[in-house]
């Protein structure tokens, strides 16, 4: 296990490797407790043979459930396991692991959240356009060959009738699924001068609202593709964002990237 410390803009974090460098690009995914979730999420991927298109590494928040044990990440094609030690959530996550696999050499990066939601099968397709030289990629269940399944109404409403125009109009570019962290983003995003996301303003979802406007607004080429997003029949809904506090927190950090709080000044 190797520490990485007081790093500019990054949180404190602890790495672990299993293999070496393997792919063009990594897929980053995000975890803190998800349990079984991210078990099943890796086994799929592992089905999809994932883990020879796209290094996974594992972007834990600090979980205490077990589900990081080398034992069980590794059979399932695991290559790294980065635990934040710092402070910070989701966005500081994403810095973590922007931050280690540029070091690493990766020429793009693809993220997913680890609670089995999405269809991580489709990882290829991702790999494809920024192949074709997109430089940010959103997944999308609401565009053609997408697919919504068992959406929550309250959700389904938000997403379409709040976050996604706000986010469009603030990208001066129409997108459908914007809440979805299943993404593509290219080295050249995400070293470029002009985004900087290596900034401790970036600690819970501000990342990936920033994320959604900064390429279109700095002329970068951007895209959505189809992906399916299921959330689970008859069970509570696995998510990060829970009540008014939370929802009101998201709100929150929509409308101050809109007023352009996160650029680089």
């Amino acid at each position: 296990m190797t520490t990485y410390k007081d790093l500019l803009g990054v949180p404190n974090f602890e790495c672990e490797e299993y293999a070496p460098k393997k792919t063009k690009y990594c897929l980053l995914i995000p975890i803190i407790n998800e349990g079984e979730r991210i078990q099943k999420e890796l086994k799929r991927a592992k089905s999809a043979n994932v883990d020879n298109i796209a290094d996974i590494i594992i972007c834990d928040g600090g979980s205490g459930d077990g589900a990081t044990e080398r034992g069980i990440l590794e059979p399932l094609g695991v290559n790294t396991l980065l635990v934040k030690t710092g402070a910070g959530k989701q966005g500081a996550q994403m810095r973590m692991g922007f931050w280690w696999a540029l070091e690493r050499g990766y020429e793009g990066f693809i993220t997913i959240d680890g609670n089995n939601k999405d269809s991580i099968e489709d990882v290829s397709n991702f790999v494809k356009k920024l192949d074709e030289g997109y430089d940010f990629v959103q997944g999308s269940r609401f565009i053609k060959g997408g697919k919504a399944v068992n959406t929550p109404l309250t959700r389904l409403v938000a997403v379409r009738f709040i976050h996604a125009p706000v986010i469009s109009l603030t990208a001066k570019k129409k997108f459908t699924d914007t809440t979805n962290a299943y993404r593509a983003y290219s080295k050249k995003y995400i070293t470029h001068p002009s985004v900087q996301p290596f900034r401790d303003i970036f600690t819970t979802y501000e990342l990936l609202a920033y994320l959604s406007v900064k390429a279109d607004r700095i002329g970068l080429k951007t895209c959505e593709i189809p992906v399916r997003r299921e959330y689970p029949k008859n069970e509570k809904t696995p998510t990060k964002i829970k009540g008014f506090r939370g929802n009101r927190n998201l709100l929150k950090i929509l409308f101050e990237n809109a007023g352009g709080k996160y650029d680089v000044k």
